[in-house]
């Protein structure tokens, strides 16, 4: 796995344990219910990244017969925590807002986390996601251009497809944009509450391959480049 996507796994890791402990397992899976773009991402990538968070001190391992005794012959599931070096690391990580939070591989799992996140960092990523995006509607605006009489028409209609999916992205943006700005004397419940909502319209919209707007996570795809 890139150090990038991986990087992108470890935040949402962290994210999910800041909510609430849980095992490998049940990890797993809510990283695949909620954040689509790690579909892809199975046991082989997950372990490796706990294993590496634990002995960095970010999680640690709870043993769950410690709650309840497992029967017998049969092993105990491993809990996993944050840790306060964890919370602080999360929070830093949250707090960044460079071209990494914007760009496919890493916009879908920040926007995730919005409801963890202050209201000057979501406005600077969703401002840079949308500047991104306007740069790709050029490109595929001058593509369609060079290549309208050269090509037959259902590879015509497939690049009309992104155009307007990225196109439809970028009208999403600048309505997120603009409430976030209406919305900065808000109450912090009310955010919260805001921010939940527009995650799970995000999760739920067709993105090109994953997200709205098509990026390939990754653009045209959760994360098109």
């Amino acid at each position: 796995m890139s150090g990038q996507r991986s990087g992108v796994l470890e935040l949402a890791v962290l994210g999910l344990l800041h909510e609430t402990p849980m095992h490998g397992y049940e990890l797993r899976k809510r990283l695949n219910s909620l954040l689509g773009a790690f579909r892809a991402f199975g046991y082989g990538s997950l372990y490796p990244c706990l294993k590496d968070l634990t002995a960095r001190g970010l999680i640690a391992e709870d043993d769950a017969g410690d709650l309840a005794k497992p029967l017998a012959g049969r092993r105990s599931k491993i809990v996993y925590r944050l840790t306060a070096d964890g919370k602080e690391y999360l929070q830093d990580l949250l707090s960044q807002a460079g071209p990494a939070s914007w760009e496919d591989d890493g916009f879908g799992v920040r926007f995730a986390f919005f409801g963890q996140t202050r209201a000057d960092i979501r406005l600077r990523i969703l401002e840079g996601r949308r500047s991104r995006l306007e740069e790709r509607v050029e490109a595929f605006r001058a593509g369609l251009a060079r290549t309208r009489e050269r090509v037959d028409r259902y590879t015509l209609e497939l690049q009309r497809h992104g155009l307007e999916s990225v196109e439809r992205e970028v009208r999403w943006l600048n309505e997120l944009i603009a409430s976030e700005r209406l919305g900065g004397t808000q109450s912090d419940s009310g955010q919260s509450d805001r921010s939940q909502s527009e995650r799970t319209d995000y999760d739920s919209a067709e993105f090109g391959g994953t997200r709205p707007g098509g990026r390939g996570s990754g653009g045209t795809g959760p994360l098109a480049g």
